[in-house]
């Protein structure tokens, strides 16, 4: 009970600081759609305290011609359903333009499918990766009204395969989380992997929030492996490891993007992690990137600046905002439009903050081009929403993630076209 109602203060809170009690007239309103309880819960909180934040500096800086932008919050409770069903009602009782969410694909994809895409409202995911996301866009499914700060896990796989070889795991076993995401990850890690000499030894697929994956981790052993490529969330991931090392598996762990998160390290043992390698999408740092760290934590009232998802989701929260200001207004077609022409090359680099964000709203209004550089780095959208850039490489040393490497765009790219 007391931690039914320790969740549900959260939630509450996590609500309440991304939309004001009184509304202006002239405010618009854009649509959250996050998953703040659930197996990514920690994505979701860590997300929504994120966009709150940029939607702040965005206002603070003088909003769009005065008139602020506030964030209706939705917990998808990391269902599809449950998504599905918060984004219908943002898009047709409160007639929200924009809608940011889902943070993982098995919520992103229905709300672009079932919601956005044939309301012709824009969407922003800040992680999800599926590669099925690019793939509804070049069948013409997205009605081009998807966008993503986050690199496709056909991108993703290839990297985390070729990381595995370098530190010289030639010998895997997988354990994924069985739907879009996990699937799409194992299939673009195993072509690579193999390709550049691996094994896998087995590939064991788990359903979420079970209490114990013993099973999986004794059946993921079978044929000696080097190490344990974990592709999950933090809570189902934590108790999976756990499942895992005590039934014997080698310390030794290759992990998604997504596991980069303090909550995984303490509930596992930062002990039993002192050989967990892992990628995630971004780049070098920016003056965005440096903001970002030193003011997100007193912002979010604890939330760690490396929290998954908790980087590009500002980013997609500040640029959403940017491309309000540059359509000028709460239209969908017109925010569409600026999306990806206030991230474009060859406009003034604009970071991260009230003022920059004052900066930017002042070239816009003169009518001149401007070009985000966000916490993640200097991105992109291609014509399917996508981004494109570098790996960060990091492992996990004394219970903290450090960066040890980065792997560029063309050298993922290389791989790939070997395939």
């Amino acid at each position: 009970m007391r931690t039914s109602l320790l969740l549900s203060a959260v939630v509450a809170a996590l609500a309440a600081s991304t939309a004001p009690t009184f509304a202006a007239d002239c405010d618009i309103t854009v649509g959250l759609v996050m998953e703040l309880t659930g197996p990514a819960g920690e994505y979701g909180q860590a997300g929504a305290k994120s966009v709150a934040m940029a939607f702040r500096d965005f206002n603070e800086a003088g909003g769009v011609d005065g008139c602020n932008i506030v964030a209706d919050t939705r917990d998808s409770q990391s269902q599809g359903n449950v998504a599905v069903d918060q984004a219908t009602q943002l898009v047709n009782i409160k007639k929200v333009p924009v809608i940011i969410g889902g943070i993982i694909s098995s919520v992103s994809i229905p709300i672009l499918t079932s919601v956005t895409a044939p309301a012709g409202v824009v969407q922003v995911s800040p992680a999800s990766s599926s590669p099925t996301l690019t793939s509804l866009g070049r069948e013409g499914k997205t009605n081009g009204v998807f966008f993503r700060t986050i690199t496709s896990d056909a991108l993703q796989g290839t990297a985390a395969a070729k990381y595995a070889i370098d530190q010289g795991l030639k010998k895997i076993a997988i354990i994924n989380v069985n739907n879009d995401f996990g699937v799409n990850m194992v299939k673009e890690f195993a072509t690579a992997y193999e390709k550049l000499g691996g094994t896998i030894t087995s590939t064991t697929p788990y359903n979420e929030k079970q209490s114990s994956y013993t099973s999986e981790a004794s059946a993921a052993m079978a044929g000696d492996p080097d190490a344990l490529y974990l592709v999950s969330t933090p809570v189902d991931g934590a108790t999976i490891a756990r499942a895992w090392i005590s039934g014997g598996g080698k310390q030794t762990f290759l992990l998604n993007d997504g596991m980069n998160s303090k909550d995984f390290i303490e509930s596992v043992g930062a002990q039993y992690l002192e050989n967990a390698y892992g990628t995630s999408s971004g780049t070098s740092p920016t003056a965005s990137t440096e903001y970002f760290n030193a003011n997100y934590e007193a912002f979010s009232g604890g939330i760690s600046a490396s929290a998954p998802a908790a980087d590009r989701s500002y980013d997609a929260g500040a640029i959403v905002a940017l491309a309000i200001a540059k359509a000028g207004k709460a239209d969908a077609a017109a925010i569409k439009a600026a999306m990806p022409a206030v991230v474009a090359d060859g406009g003034t680099p604009i970071h991260a903050g009230k003022e920059e964000f004052a900066r930017a709203l002042a070239l816009i209004k003169e009518g001149k081009p401007i070009k985000y550089e966000g916490v993640i780095g200097p991105v992109s959208f291609d014509q399917y929403g996508d981004i494109t850039g570098p790996f960060r490489l990091w492992k996990i040393t004394n219970g903290e993630v450090t960066t040890v490497g980065e792997m560029s765009a063309e050298d993922v790219g290389k791989i790939k076209a070997a395939q």
